[in-house]
């Protein structure tokens, strides 16, 4: 029985998406002040062990981070609607230049609209 992970192609899909979306925050004024790194290596691999774990993928993140506690691990971060637009849009970037067909583009699309209004934890 196969799961999203294996139907999009598993750790070579993900590994682009991730490296799409980071090549977009790495330009981003919002966003790139965010990330405290030189280079955004680290948060690019936590994003994609993420991932992979949610849609049915290795449980690396997990077994290295324990529980995503996506709020929690966000929460030093202000996230604002700006900041969750520009998100948004660096990764709708990544996801328009990455083979996916339906209805899994649909699924992924919709859990990160959901991810992304969960974190805004400012106003303004």
């Amino acid at each position: 029985m196969s799961n999203f992970y294996d139907e999009v192609g598993g750790e070579k899909f993900f590994t682009e998406l991730v490296s799409l979306f980071y090549a977009q925050v790495a330009t981003d004024p919002i966003l790139r002040p965010m990330y405290p790194d030189e280079d955004l290596q680290a948060a690019a691999r936590r994003l994609q062990l993420f991932l992979e774990q949610y849609w049915g993928g290795p449980t690396t993140y997990g077994e290295e981070r324990g529980h995503p506690r996506l709020r929690m691990r966000h929460a030093q971060f202000p996230i604002n609607e700006a900041a969750k637009d520009a998100w948004m849009r660096c990764m709708m970037a990544a996801v328009e230049n990455i083979e996916i067909k339906e209805p899994e583009r649909s699924e992924l699309v919709q859990y990160l609209e959901m991810a992304a209004n969960s974190l805004v934890n400012k106003l303004g």
